[in-house]
Order: C-alpha cells, then sequence, then structure tokens
C-alpha cells in the first residue's frame, strides 16, 4: 500500500512535466499571447524544470528531519495550491510564476516516495521498490502529452490542472490512512541546515540558468559563463559552509564517496542522452522522414514505452547481480540502440525501428533503480531522501545542458552542412524541367544535411552513453558488496 500510494503520487505530480506540451496552443489561444512571444511560452515547461530541480535537495533534507508523510502531504498541498493558480491565470507572467510553485510541490514527491519505497521493502528487495517508483514517475512523463491532449478536446487547457486536485486528495488520504509505522518519523534532536539550503538552491538555480543559454555553446554572450561562474562559487561556498556546520544538509561523507560522486556523475550523463534522443527522433521523423505528427509521437512511444518496463526489470535484477553489473549492461543497450537509430535512412521500417528504439527505451530503464540504490546506500537513512534528491537534480541537470547544446549546436551545425547550397531562382530562358530538377536537388541536398544532422545527434548521445560507464564501473555495487552494505 505504500508503493501504490507513493507509486501514485509520483505519476500525478509527473505527468505535469510534459502535459503542457500539447496544451500551449490554447493556453497561446486563451490568454492571447501573440507568436512573437514564443521564446517567452517556453518559460511554462522550463519554469517547472527549474522549480523541480532546485528545490529536490532542500525538501529531502526537510523529509529526512520532519519525517517523510508529513511532508509529502506538505507537498501536494503546494502542488494542489500551484495548480489551482495555474488554472485561474490571467496571464503568462502569472501562469509561470504558478508553475514554479506547483513544480516546488511536485517535485519534491519524488525523492520522498524513493526513500518511503526503501523503507517499504528493505534489503535485498530495496531496487524493486526503487524500481516500481521511478517506473511510475517514468510512465507519469511518457503519458503526459497525450494525457493533457485528450483533457483540451474533450475540456479545456485549465482542467488539466483542476483536475490534479482530486487526484492529490486521493493520494493525501491514502497517505494518512495508512498506519504511523509504515513511515519514518521525525528523528528528535535533528535539523535542517537552512542557511546551508538557501545556499544550495541558488547554486542550483544559477547553474540550471547557465546550462540552459544556448550561448554556452555558440560563445555569443558572456552571460552563461559569469553565470556558470557565480554558480561555482555557490557551489564552493556551500562546501566551505558544509564544513562547519554540525548538521550539514551535503554530510561529508558525500563528498568523499566514490560511488555516490560516480552514480551522480553517470545520472548527469544519462539525462543528456535521454533529452537528445526524446527531442531528435520525432523530429527527425517530422522532418526530414516527411511522417506526420502523430507517427513521430507514435515512434517515441516506442522508446518510452519501455522505459517504466526496464525501471521494473532493473530493480529486480539490482538485488540479484549487483548495481553495476545492471548499469553497465542499461548503458550498453542506450549505446547499441541510439548508435543504431543513427544508422536509418529515410525509408526506415518495422522491426529494425522498433528493436532499435526499444533496445535504447529499456537500456534507459534499467540504470535507473541500480543508480538510486548507489545513491542512498552511500549515506545512512537519516539522509536518504536528500541524496535521492540530488540525484534526480543530476539527471535534470544533465536534459537542461543537452536541451541547450541541441538548440546552439544544431542550428550552427546545419548551416555548415547546407553552406554549399543556393535555392535556385528561375534564370531567363531556363526550361521548367530544368529549373524542376535544380530544385529537386536542392531539396534532396537540404534533406540529406537534416538526417546528417540527426545522426550526428544520436552519435553524440550513444557515445556519451558509452562514456557513462566509466563513472558507473567506478561507483562499485557488485552483488556482494551490495548485501554487505544492506546487512550493515
Amino acid at each position: 500500500m505504500v508503493l501504490l500510494t507513493a507509486g501514485l503520487g509520483v505519476f500525478i505530480t509527473a505527468l505535469d512535466q510534459t502535459v503542457v506540451v500539447t496544451a500551449l496552443p490554447s493556453v497561446m489561444l486563451d490568454l492571447k499571447i501573440p507568436i512573437t512571444r514564443l521564446d517567452q511560452v517556453s518559460w511554462v515547461i522550463t519554469a517547472y524544470l527549474l522549480g523541480y530541480t532546485v528545490a529536490m535537495p532542500l525538501i529531502g533534507r526537510l523529509a529526512d528531519v520532519y519525517g517523510y508523510r508529513r511532508v509529502y502531504g506538505a507537498a501536494l498541498v503546494l502542488f494542489c495550491v500551484g495548480s489551482s493558480l495555474v488554472a485561474v491565470a490571467s496571464s503568462l507572467e502569472w501562469m509561470i510564476a504558478a508553475r514554479v510553485i506547483q513544480a516546488v510541490g511536485g517535485g519534491a514527491t519524488v525523492p520522498i516516495s524513493l526513500a518511503m519505497a526503501a523503507v517499504a521493502l528493505p534489503g535485498r528487495r530495496r531496487g524493486l521498490a526503487l524500481g516500481i517508483i521511478a517506473g511510475a514517475a517514468e510512465a507519469g512523463s511518457m503519458l503526459g502529452p497525450a494525457y493533457g491532449g485528450a483533457i483540451v478536446e474533450f475540456w479545456n487547457w485549465r482542467g488539466i490542472f483542476w483536475l490534479n486536485i482530486p487526484q492529490s486528495a486521493v493520494v493525501f488520504l491514502a497517505l494518512f490512512w495508512l498506519p504511523k509505522t509504515n513511515f519514518r518519523d521525525r528523528i528528535p534532536g535533528d535539523r535542517v541546515d537552512y542557511i546551508g539550503g538557501a545556499l544550495l538552491v541558488a547554486a542550483l538555480l544559477v547553474i540550471s540558468l547557465a546550462l540552459s543559454r544556448q550561448g554556452i555553446f555558440t560563445f555569443s554572450s558572456p552571460l552563461p559563463f559569469v553565470l556558470g561562474g557565480v554558480g561555482l562559487g555557490l557551489v564552493l561556498a556551500v562546501i566551505v559552509y558544509e564544513r562547519w556546520e554540525s548538521q550539514p544538509l551535503l554530510p561529508r561523507l558525500l563528498f568523499r564517496s566514490r560511488s555516490f560522486i560516480a552514480a551522480n556523475l553517470a545520472q548527469f550523463l544519462l539525462g543528456v542522452c535521454l533529452i537528445i534522443a526524446l527531442v531528435t527522433i520525432p523530429l527527425m521523423a517530422n522532418t526530414v522522414m516527411g511522417k506526420e505528427p502523430f507517427t513521430g509521437a507514435m515512434w517515441l512511444l516506442r522508446l518510452t514505452g519501455l522505459i517504466p518496463v526496464g525501471a521494473l526489470l532493473g530493480g529486480v535484477l539490482v538485488g540479484r547481480v549487483g548495481a553495476r553489473t545492471v548499469t553497465v549492461a542499461g548503458l550498453g543497450l542506450v549505446a547499441a540502440g541510439l548508435l543504431l537509430v543513427s544508422t536509418w535512412e529515410l525509408g526506415v521500417a518495422d522491426p529494425a525501428l522498433t528493436m532499435h528504439l526499444a533496445l535504447a527505451g529499456l537500456g534507459f530503464g534499467l540504470v535507473i533503480a541500480p543508480l538510486m540504490t548507489r545513491v542512498m546506500e552511500a549515506v545512512s537513512g537519516e539522509y536518504w531522501t536528500t541524496a535521492a534528491g540530488l540525484a534526480v537534480a543530476a539527471r535534470m541537470l544533465g536534459m537542461t545542458l543537452g536541451l541547450s547544446a541541441l538548440s546552439a549546436w544544431g542550428v550552427e551545425h546545419f548551416q555548415s552542412l547546407t553552406a554549399g547550397l543556393e535555392l535556385p531562382l528561375a534564370e531567363p530562358g531556363q526550361a521548367q524541367a530544368d529549373l524542376q530538377a535544380s530544385f529537386l536537388a536542392y531539396q534532396q541536398g537540404i534533406t540529406e544535411a537534416g538526417l546528417a544532422l540527426f545522426h550526428n545527434f544520436l552519435r553524440v548521445a550513444g557515445v556519451l552513453a558509452l562514456v557513462a560507464i566509466l563513472p558507473a564501473l567506478a561507483m562499485g555495487g557488485g552483488k556482494k558488496k551490495r548485501r554487505g552494505a544492506s546487512q550493515v
């Protein structure tokens, strides 16, 4: 029942990561936002990702100190408050601010749910519990666009957010219906390091903003580097301050734990790979391959649909063969799948199409439980939620960097690929057949350049997945070691 309650909670909040994607056209029409403000409208999505990322470690520590159930309930209330404010938004600025509030509450449910699962199924079954929660979160993100599109079709975009309230109420009631003994309660004498938490939130916020700027790759502006420098300065301030704090937000063990650092580095690289795959595959289908948007979505579903399955499978295997083995196998599948996709020609079809995407999706899912297991085993139970929050934040930061890389490098690389192509114009006395042949050659050149661009994106993602094997090997977590950690 604890797993069901926690899984339902993260499923509901994960829906809102992606639910707004299909609702944005309706939002723009209703709020009378012109197409010229499209760059500002994207902040409806970015604001949620930022709020989701930066608050996790601090709220995770709040849950570790004040008890899982109490802070989880408060997070659901905050999520509902933010959802209500989004539903009654009368301007874009209002909606963006409300999405941040909603994201802080929604994001808090993820690390607390993971910690609740670790308590519910301890020892060898902990990986399975983490896989169940991770699978629920991935399923929510995967189904978000379809869910949002259905609500807009039969109601309106505001209905998406109104529905969050009764759904969250079910989880809230189930949470407090379960016996108190099912949850880790408040730890007497422990306290929250609010100064360290504020510094860490500021550091994550500034670094996220730096990584989201295209100029970090195009060198067109010093702003991302200034923000990055400030962010690193804040990280240094956190480390220095935490050294003198008796009950730090980040225990000193984390800075000395090879497995914790290595697992988070693998999480970061995995986030870069994931966002490249999620953006590139449907875009490639809908542009150079000339498929309908629905077809592109179905192609992506072949990948994302296997992530929850892989998460459950990884949770089962981690207790049997060890975290490191499962992680390396998962990353190998990700690399193989994406590198195979990078060889697609315009006429790609099943069964190769489905097999390649399914390989990558299964790999993305397999690594979730073992990476989270190593992160949480690096600290004592008093810091489980904090550690889980940092791990999720690492993946989100990777996705932020990957998205800005696609935006910046994609435009520049496409321009270089098409530098020798010129749009054919009619010349006096030129035969219509010759002009048409020139135009077809031009179109073919553009298509080939676009396909080469997408292939390069996917090759980079595949290579990064292989690079992530190095920290995965360094994090330890063989079968024998993991059992010893569980017994301790």
